[in-house]
Parts: structure tokens; C-alpha cells; sequence
């Protein structure tokens, strides 16, 4: 893991709201315990994502950013290109490389927006070709993980640091896997 500097977007949840929302006493934050022990740590981590603009017949384009590490995230959706302000210079260790080609990451990321547009009504759309263009933007987006420790066993909690949401079974995964390699 090199130290440079990346661009990523400003978190939307701070370390104190993260460490309040893994500790929670909802449902959720309960069953956590339960299942895997208590809050032991948090650590931010940043996930490189490529940035595409998406065009279909019948609608205006729409920005969507895909995971560059494996695809395998949920994507974002963008209202437009984030601007300097929106972004910070981070230099840290907790980021993970891009594994996917640009190429490999349209194909993903294809069949990612036809499934958003079948949900959104299959019927709105005629014709689903799909014109898909990289966007040239450095772009990394914040998570925060929760450590949770139980009879010597470490799990790992996920939360989206930009929509304020904790992440399911995919993403744990998902960050489990880069920690384990």
C-alpha cells in the first residue's frame, strides 16, 4: 500500500457517529452484539471507484461510479461530476488498490444500470442500449469499518460513510477478504 495522496469524497458521518452507530441500541446494533461481540475498533478505508456517464434512449444521462476494485459494490449515483470542494486530500494507509481494467468495469457496470432501470419500471424503456462513457476523475469514497470481537473470533461491520448507511452481507465480505489478503 503506497502513502500518496488520493482524492476522495468528504465522509458524510464523522469517527464519533460512526463509533455511536456501531455501538447502537437498535435492533440492529443488538443483534450485532449478540451475534459477534462488542464494538472492539473502527477504521475509516478508502475504496477507488471509476466514474462513468450513462446515457439511454428517452433520458438524460446520469453519472454512476462502480468499485475499481472487484465491482462487486453497490454503485453511486451521482448528480454531477464532484467538485474540489466536495473532495479531500487523503494520505493513509486504509485504501485499497483498483484491480479492474476500465473495460471490465463498463461491463459491470452495464448490467448494474439495466437492473436500476428495470426496477425503476422496465416499461419506461423501449430500446436498452446503453451508452456508456468514462469520466477522467480520480475518485475515492469513505467507508467505516466496525470491529467486533467475540470468544477470539474478529468480524467486521461495514458503513457506507457518504450515504450514512451500514452495508450488508456483501460488503462485509467484500472488506474482510481485503483484510485477510
Amino acid at each position: 500500500m503506497s502513502t500518496s495522496a488520493i482524492r476522495a469524497l468528504k465522509p458524510n458521518v464523522t469517527q464519533e457517529e460512526a463509533v455511536r452507530a456501531f455501538s447502537g441500541a437498535g435492533v440492529s446494533g443488538l443483534y450485532w452484539r449478540m451475534r459477534s461481540g462488542p464494538l472492539r475498533r473502527i477504521a475509516d478505508v478508502y475504496v477507488p471507484y471509476f466514474l462513468y456517464r450513462v446515457k439511454y434512449a428517452g433520458a438524460p444521462a446520469r453519472l454512476f461510479a462502480i468499485d475499481a476494485v472487484d465491482g462487486s459494490l453497490d454503485l453511486f449515483e451521482f448528480p454531477r461530476i464532484p467538485e474540489e470542494g466536495e473532495l479531500l486530500a487523503w494520505d493513509g494507509r486504509n485504501r485499497l488498490r483498483a484491480a479492474l481494467s476500465e473495460g471490465r468495469a463498463a461491463e459491470l457496470l452495464r448490467d448494474k444500470v439495466l437492473r436500476v432501470i428495470f426496477q425503476q419500471g422496465f416499461f419506461k424503456i423501449r430500446d436498452a442500449h446503453l451508452e456508456i462513457t468514462p469520466v477522467h476523475c480520480e475518485l475515492h469514497l469513505p467507508y467505516w469499518l466496525g470491529f467486533h470481537e467475540r470468544h477470539g473470533s474478529v468480524r467486521c461491520r461495514v458503513m457506507d460513510a457518504v450515504r450514512r448507511r451500514m452495508e450488508g452481507a456483501k460488503a462485509c465480505a467484500f472488506f474482510e477478504q481485503w483484510l485477510a489478503a
